[in-house]
């Protein structure tokens, strides 16, 4: 009852918003009383850090699955890019904009999660793409992986990047462009402008 009570409340709150949902509408939809929602999240609070991990491990499992094709590193991040295309195009709003504006604890959690695992999976990235001679060697890997962090983080804010200027294929697309020509060895490149050319 516990998961079920995480995935409707998740699927309400990204549809309409963490504020806009009450725990009444959630019981509604579930057909329950809400005395049994209490009876496993005592507080509102409680339940929307409850589905805001279980989003996020939705998310990182996602994301592992491409990791463990083992594909060309570079290959590997246009597949990552199109899969947070898809995924973030289908959300009404921006839960991450919403968690900061009003539950701000549950979004820096969140925040430190993203950072530890994109930290992982960056990083591994980008020591493979060294060792197969598609990135430079001389690149700092851990300076890099943070950048890359932290450049997601701001492709998402709107005052620096408007949503009536730029779509949010157009920020990734142009993003990635950036980062891998940016650590590319030659080899690299030619991948890169190959895989445009098809």
């Amino acid at each position: 009852m516990k998961d079920k009570i995480i995935e409707t409340s998740s699927e309400l709150f990204s549809n309409l918003g963490f504020k806009s949902v009450t725990m009444d509408d959630i019981a509604n939809e579930m057909g329950i009383s809400k005395k049994t929602i209490y009876t496993y999240f005592d507080t509102k609070t409680k339940l929307i850090e409850a589905t805001a991990i279980y989003k996020f491990d939705c998310i990182s499992e996602s994301i592992d699955c491409i990791f463990k094709m083992k594909a060309n590193p570079v290959e590997e991040l246009i597949k990552i890019k199109e899969f947070i295309t898809t995924y973030m195009s289908n959300q009404k709003e921006s839960p991450e904009f919403q968690l900061k504006k009003y539950y701000p604890q549950i979004h820096d959690l969140l925040r430190q999660k993203q950072f530890e695992v994109m930290q992982e999976c960056v990083s591994d990235n980008l020591n493979r793409g060294i060792t197969a001679g598609l990135y430079r060697q001389d690149i700092d890997v851990d300076f890099i992986s943070r950048i890359y962090f932290s450049s997601m983080g701001a492709l998402k804010d709107d005052d620096i990047f408007p949503s009536a200027q730029f779509t949010l294929k157009q920020l990734l697309d142009n993003y990635l462009e950036y980062h891998l020509r940016g650590i590319c060895t030659p080899l690299g490149v030619d991948f890169i402008n190959k895989k445009h050319h098809n």
